[in-house]
């Protein structure tokens, strides 16, 4: 039912909160097996669909690649990531201002 009445930008914008709150817990934890879950599984599903192909590559490449020399290569290249992800949610997928606030917020 929520699925109907929300149009497709919003549903992404609610599943990238979603995942970045999933990956910043998880980076707190340092749970390291759930990070390369989450960017393999989700963060690559997730930015396939928003129409975010060069992510969804170099998400699947931090975990399928070549494995992390340390772990702190790995961590470093998540928070990265998570970097990525916020960007995104400051300057939604595609070009598209979340809210027109944001718009009037970013012009001199």
């Amino acid at each position: 039912m929520l699925r109907r009445t929300m149009d497709s930008s919003k549903i992404t914008r609610l599943r990238l909160d979603d995942l970045l709150a999933d990956l910043v817990r998880a980076r707190h934890d340092g749970d390291l097996g759930r990070l390369a879950l989450l960017a393999y599984c989700e963060v690559r599903r997730w930015a396939r669909t928003a129409g975010e192909g060069d992510l969804a590559v170099h998400a699947g490449s931090l975990v399928i690649d070549s494995p992390q020399p340390n772990r702190e290569a790995f961590l470093a290249a998540i928070d990265e990531l998570i970097r990525a992800l916020e960007r995104l949610q400051i300057e939604p997928p595609m070009g598209r201002p979340a809210t027109a606030s944001r718009t009037q917020l970013a012009r001199p």
